[in-house]
C-alpha cells in the first residue's frame, strides 16, 4: 500500500513525483503523480497517475499530501528565492527592496540589472544591507542570488521553467558544479541557460557567479574606455584564452589589438609564445662538474613568463556612463562595505610644507624718561 512518509517521494527529471516503498533502494521509485504547467513557473499542478497503487489511496488526501511533500522539496532547494514570493493575497509594498525582491522571484531569481535600474537608484546604505541580507546580489549586468548556482538548485530550476514553457523533458544541463560550457555545436535556448544561472556569452554557457566576477574585473582595470584581458579571467571561466575572448565580444566588447598577431618569429615560436609555452634553448657547454661526495643540484625550472593579452574597447551602455566631468565611470557591483560605515576624506588633508621654526620679534619701546642722561639729571636736583 502506498505509504504517506515524506522521505519516500523523489522528484525524477521528466517532472514526475516517484514513491520508493523500501527507503535508500537504488531502483527507481514508482511514478505516483506528475507535475503540470500552472499559472507560475515555480507554482506548477500536480496531477495524480492512476495507477494501482493510487487507486488504494483516497485521491484528495494523496493530492494534498504530495502538495505539501513538494512545497517542502522547493523550500529545501530553492530557499532563498522560495523566500521573496509574497504570501497570496498581499500587495507588494512599495519601498525599493520589496520592489526588487518580487521582479526578482518572477525571473527565477535572475534579471538584467537595467531593468531594475529605476529602483536601484532609491536605495540607500540601509536598504541595501537589507537587500544583502535577502541573499540578492546586484551584480554589474545581472542581479542574481549565489546561493543558487548549487546543482540541485540549477536542475529544479531547470525543471520548472521546461514545464512551464512548454519545451520537451529531460532538459539538458551543464554537468555539475562546470563553471562554463562551450555551445558553439549546439543551438543553445539562452533563456533557458539563463534561468538556471549559465548566461551564453560568445557560444559559452557560464555559471553567474564567474561571470560576476569576470565582469567585475573588467569594469574594475578599464581605463579610459579600454580595458587588457587578463589570465585570471579564463581560470575564472575554465577556458582558454581563445574562449576568453569569445565571451568578451560576445558581451559588446571589441577586441581593438592582440599582441599574438605581431609576433614576428617562426609559426612554431609564435603559437608556443601564444600558448604561454617556454622556447627551447639550446644546452650550455660549460657545466660545472659535482664536487665529490656530493650530488648536482639541478635548479628549479622558473614558470615562463605569460604573454600579454589582447585589449579590448569596452562596451557602451548603462554601466558605462559619463560624470559630470566629462570623465567617464563604470557602474561596478555593489559591494557590502566593512561595518557599513563610510570613509570621508577631510578637506585639509593635504600634507603641509615644512616652513622651518618661527621667529617672533617685537621692537621696545622707547621713552625719553629711561635715558641715562634723564636719570643724572634728576640726581643732580
Amino acid at each position: 500500500m502506498l505509504s504517506a512518509k515524506v522521505n519516500q517521494f523523489s522528484l525524477s527529471e521528466t517532472g514526475e513525483i516517484l514513491w520508493q516503498e523500501k527507503l535508500n533502494s537504488p531502483i527507481p521509485g514508482l511514478p505516483v503523480a506528475r507535475l503540470e504547467k500552472g499559472a507560475f513557473s515555480l507554482k506548477p499542478v500536480i496531477t495524480i497517475i492512476d495507477n494501482e497503487q493510487t487507486k488504494k489511496v483516497e485521491q484528495t488526501a494523496l493530492k494534498n499530501h504530495l502538495t505539501i511533500w513538494l512545497n517542502g522539496h522547493m523550500k529545501e532547494v530553492l530557499e532563498p528565492l522560495v523566500l521573496l514570493e509574497v504570501p497570496q493575497g498581499a500587495a507588494i509594498k512599495d519601498d525599493p527592496v520589496s520592489q526588487i525582491s518580487a521582479r526578482i522571484y518572477a525571473n527565477m531569481g535572475i534579471m538584467p540589472r537595467e531593468e531594475l535600474e529605476d529602483v536601484i537608484a532609491e536605495l540607500t546604505p540601509e536598504l541595501r544591507s537589507d537587500l544583502r541580507a535577502k541573499k540578492i546580489r546586484l551584480g554589474p549586468i545581472l542581479a542574481f542570488i549565489p546561493a543558487l548556482n548549487k546543482p540541485a538548485a540549477v536542475r529544479l530550476r531547470g525543471l520548472l521553467w521546461t514545464l512551464f514553457e512548454g519545451k520537451s523533458l529531460p532538459a539538458k544541463f551543464p554537468a555539475d558544479g562546470i563553471v562554463s560550457k562551450d555551445l558553439e555545436e549546439e543551438n543553445p535556448d539562452k533563456d533557458f541557460y539563463r534561468a538556471i544561472g549559465y548566461p551564453v556569452y560568445g557560444g559559452r554557457a557560464v555559471r553567474i557567479d564567474m561571470l560576476d566576477r569576470v565582469i567585475s574585473c573588467v569594469y574594475d582595470h578599464a581605463e579610459k574606455g579600454k580595458f587588457q584581458a587578463r589570465h585570471e579571467m579564463a581560470e575564472w571561466l575554465g577556458c582558454s584564452i581563445e574562449g576568453l575572448y569569445k565571451v568578451l565580444e560576445g558581451m559588446g566588447h571589441t577586441k581593438i589589438y592582440d599582441p599574438a598577431d605581431n609576433v614576428e618569429e617562426k609559426p612554431e615560436i609564435a603559437e608556443d609564445a601564444a600558448k604561454g609555452k617556454p622556447q627551447k634553448e639550446e644546452p650550455k657547454e660549460d657545466v660545472k662538474e659535482a664536487v665529490e661526495g656530493e650530488k648536482l643540484e639541478t635548479p628549479k625550472p622558473k614558470d615562463p613568463p605569460k604573454p600579454e593579452l589582447a585589449t579590448f574597447r569596452l562596451k557602451k551602455g548603462k554601466a558605462f556612463e559619463k560624470s559630470s566631468g566629462g570623465q567617464k565611470t563604470f557602474k561596478k557591483a555593489d559591494k557590502p562595505k566593512s561595518g557599513g560605515k563610510k570613509d570621508f576624506k577631510k578637506k585639509n588633508d593635504r600634507p603641509k610644507k615644512d616652513r622651518g621654526a618661527r621667529v617672533i620679534t617685537a621692537e621696545a619701546k622707547v621713552s625719553a624718561e629711561d635715558s641715562p642722561f634723564a636719570i643724572l639729571q634728576q640726581l643732580k636736583k
